[in-house]
């Protein structure tokens, strides 16, 4: 199912459509259709006109969920620029790297993360910086209920710097000129999140990702219904899963998009969704596990609410079980990952079968292998391979890293270890790295956190595998407990009721709270430090 258009394609397409519409809101701005093809227009008219940027350029966008962000990273793909996704709050030595790794040529940041940029930019070969403030757009938009001030310019750091405001006009004095763009070209380098070593730049060009927006919503075309969603976007948009559910699915359908700038802020982000009568919803298990704990989410009115999606880690039987309860919705588990652009199944609507990851998006290959590389059958514990038109095209100047990965035809060995059942539906059993084995037995953590959270004085949970001198390896849980009480003697008897005696942890510790990353995943690998 390989979509051969661009994704300034897709977005000409869709504001031609859906013009007046809003496709974006957030801090209390919104932005149409029309505003984000004209806005846009203009940035990518100043990459042509004010810098000395040629197509196939690196820039990096650094921001958190603001309307800004659908507006930059559509406007340099216009340019024919190739984007560079940063997380926002990356320290000074990994932006050093990923700058350097990728030879960003400029940098757009949020004026509250200026300073990282400004330690290292000595360091790199960026030549300009383009400074934004959260609530910058709003004398520009066509729909914005009070007019802000320009902010100030920049100091400058060392190289050409100004803001966006001032950036946005510059452009607006000529037109943005058409880009010759193939499919094929690299519009993105999506770093990976170095948890396997160096973080690496995954080539993604726009036909992966076009591709793959097209895979999800005729996969899920009951919940896409043109010009009618709207969808909360707690995700940060600089991770895949979230810029191709948001950014390209839901605009090519002309939905819209209301974005929290800091999901952190469960107040704030209980405040959007009192807000706004969503359609949708996008998240994953470490937040539904927070807002089913917020007494202000018990309040708010989800009667609109159609669809509730999942991805980026596991989801436990216990939080499923608990948002249905509470939204009347079952949530969709999906799976991706950021060399697939990212989806590769999800549970389709009135098809959803809990605890696997529903079967492949159209136009997908699936398949499990043996450590030998041999092809298992169905119901057969193996890592999982998969093919398809959104598999990235390899990792950015890294040859062997990409043939680890990627063999000559098309197969992408995920790392992660799965079972493909007789029906086609997928069940992730566990990443291969993760995997402990107790004794030469085999133990997935996602299955003893599924069991342990189920408990009623755990709050949540990560199992990681710690060196022993009987048995090779064994099981050690973090718990992060309830605040209304834990008995732990209680709990490992409910473990030792519930898992076979090589899975019982041997060993339990109790913590404030587990280390997670931006996007929210639990992070195993900081537990096993």
């Amino acid at each position: 199912m390989k979509c051969d258009l661009t994704i300034p394609q897709i977005l000409s397409e869709a504001c031609l459509r859906y013009g007046d519409k809003t496709a974006f809101s957030g801090l209390g701005q919104s932005l149409s259709y029309a505003d984000l093809d004209r806005l846009s227009d203009n940035f990518a008219s100043y990459l042509q006109h004010h810098t000395g940027l040629q197509p196939g350029d690196r820039i990096a966008l650094q921001l958190p969920n603001l309307i800004q962000y659908p507006v930059l990273v559509h406007g340099a793909l216009k340019a024919g620029m190739i984007v560079v996704n940063t997380n926002p709050l990356y320290t000074a030595r990994e932006l050093l790297h990923q700058f350097n790794d990728a030879g960003v040529k400029l940098v757009v940041v949020a004026s509250m993360m200026v300073g990282g940029v400004a330690e290292v930019v000595a360091n790199t070969n960026i030549e300009t910086v383009v400074v934004t403030s959260p609530l910058e757009l709003g004398p520009s938009l066509s729909q914005a209920g009070v007019v802000i001030p320009a902010p100030e310019e920049p100091v400058n750091i060392g190289v050409e710097t100004l803001s966006l405001l001032r950036a946005l006009e510059l452009g607006s004095k000529n037109s943005a000129q058409p880009t010759a763009q193939s499919a094929d070209d690299i519009a993105m380098l999506q770093y990976t999140g170095g948890t396997t070593g160096v973080s690496k730049g995954a080539m993604l060009s726009h036909s992966n990702i076009t591709s793959n927006a097209r895979q999800v919503t005729t996969h899920l075309a009951d919940i896409f219904r043109d010009g009618l969603e709207v969808t909360l976007c707690p995700l940060p948009l600089y991770h895949i899963y979230a810029f191709t559910v948001h950014c390209m699915a839901s605009v090519s359908r002309g939905g819209h998009n209301v974005l929290v700038a800091n999901p952190r802020d469960l107040d704030a982000l209980v405040r959007e969704v009192q807000s706004a009568q969503l359609t949708g919803f996008v998240g994953l298990n470490t937040l539904f596990n927070a807002l089913l704990h917020h007494e202000g989410f018990n309040q708010c009115d989800l009667s609109a609410l159609r669809s509730t999606s999942s991805g980026g880690m596991a989801l436990t039987s216990e939080i499923s079980k608990a948002w249905k309860d509470h939204t009347g919705i079952q949530i969709a588990e999906g799976y991706g990952l950021t060399e697939t652009s990212p989806v590769v199944c999800s549970n389709p609507p009135g098809e959803i079968q809990p605890g696997t990851v529903g079967y492949p998006v159209p136009g997908t290959e699936v398949k499990t292998t043996d450590p030998s590389g041999n092809r298992l059958g169905n119901d057969e514990v193996g890592e999982l391979c998969v093919r398809g038109p959104q598999v990235m095209q390899g990792y950015w100047q890294r040859p062997d890293a990409t043939k680890e990965v990627l063999d000559d035809e098309g197969w992408l060995k995920t790392g992660d270890m799965a079972v493909i059942q007789q029906d086609g539906y997928v069940r992730i059993v566990d990443r291969k790295k993760d995997m402990i084995v107790v004794s030469g037995f085999n133990v997935y953590p996602n299955e003893i956190e599924d069991v342990a959270s189920q408990f009623y004085g755990v709050l949540e949970c990560a199992a990681i595998g710690v060196a022993d001198a009987n048995s090779g390896e064994a099981v050690k849980l973090f718990v992060v407990p309830d605040a209304d009480g834990f008995d732990e003697a209680e709990f490992k008897n409910y473990l030792r009721s519930q898992l076979t005696a090589y899975k019982v942890p041997k060993k339990i510790e109790l913590m404030d709270a587990l280390p997670k990353s931006n996007v929210g995943k639990i992070l195993r690998r900081e537990l096993r430090s």
